[in-house]
């Protein structure tokens, strides 16, 4: 099962919103319900048998099946996906892949969307989650401490650097936090900071749809189309830490450009 589509570049579309203003809300109530309860359906006894499957086989080596979990998790969901790669995106190098950061799906719409392998910095409280948490520790996405002490800081760095020098690509929502407005937030310093260190090329990932999908401010779903653009690698290999503000605006301008666009086309 696949719901993905590939298309070049193009302009963002309108979101799904006004065709939801339409519907009764009482209505809108049932259908998010209902899409809750088959995702958690599916995606609870899935994941815990990908967890189980995990203490025997390399979760390296069972990639399909942890990208169907999250293709189908989408699609119940109600949502569409579509990717729209850029001409100068590369699937084959390790890279930083920094996203917008909208709500609980994200993590899944990069999964079910991009494609090469690769884990994700991950705040550290997110591992005490049941089984969410049990299956990123196993699958070996690096936490993110919530402290800025030395120790902690320099655990994340050195897990950075071994994922990396081991071909896995990271995942990085810059922000820190879910946007409440769909546009995107400040960028915090530290992964542009990381990539410029170890030379790792960055590549923007905006999502397109998602804010109109779910919010951080509410549970409703709001079944629609959600793009992923995948946008041309940036090299960092020659960038000195005083371009550290210049390559981070650099990558906020082009991750927020179509979604901007979109949001405009919604308020039309």
């Amino acid at each position: 099962m696949n719901s993905q589509t590939e298309h070049p570049i193009s302009a963002a579309p309108a979101g799904d919103v006004k065709t939801e203003r339409g519907l009764s809300r009482a209505w809108a109530i049932v259908r998010a319900g209902f899409h809750w309860a088959l995702c958690a359906s599916f995606f609870f006894p899935a994941c815990i048998s990908l967890i189980a499957l995990s203490i025997f086989v390399d979760p390296r080596k069972n990639d399909g099946a942890q990208r169907l979990l999250c293709r189908v998790t989408m699609k119940l969901a109600g949502a569409k996906l579509i990717v729209r790669r850029a001409p100068g995106f590369d699937p084959t190098r390790t890279c930083f892949l920094i996203a917008n950061h909208v709500n609980l799906f994200d993590p899944f719409l990069l999964y079910a969307t991009i494609p090469q392998f690769f884990r994700g910095l991950e705040l550290e409280s997110h591992f005490r989650v049941p089984v969410y948490g049990w299956m990123m520790k196993r699958f070996g996405n690096v936490p993110v401490p919530v402290s800025n002490r030395p120790a902690d800081l320099k655990r994340m760095w050195r897990l950075t650097r071994a994922a990396l020098d081991s071909g896995v690509s990271l995942a990085v929502f810059p922000e820190g936090q879910r946007t409440v407005t769909g546009h995107v937030g400040p960028f915090k310093d530290g992964v542009f900071r990381m990539a410029l260190q170890f030379g790792t090329p960055i590549v923007p990932v905006s999502m397109v749809g998602a804010f109109q999908f779910t919010k951080k401010t509410g549970w409703m779903l709001r079944p629609g189309t959600i793009i992923v653009y995948l946008h041309d690698v940036i090299e960092t290999e020659n960038l000195r830490k005083e371009d550290v503000p210049a390559l981070r605006d650099r990558v906020h301008a082009i991750i927020s450009r179509p979604i901007d666009e979109g949001l405009h086309l919604d308020d039309k």
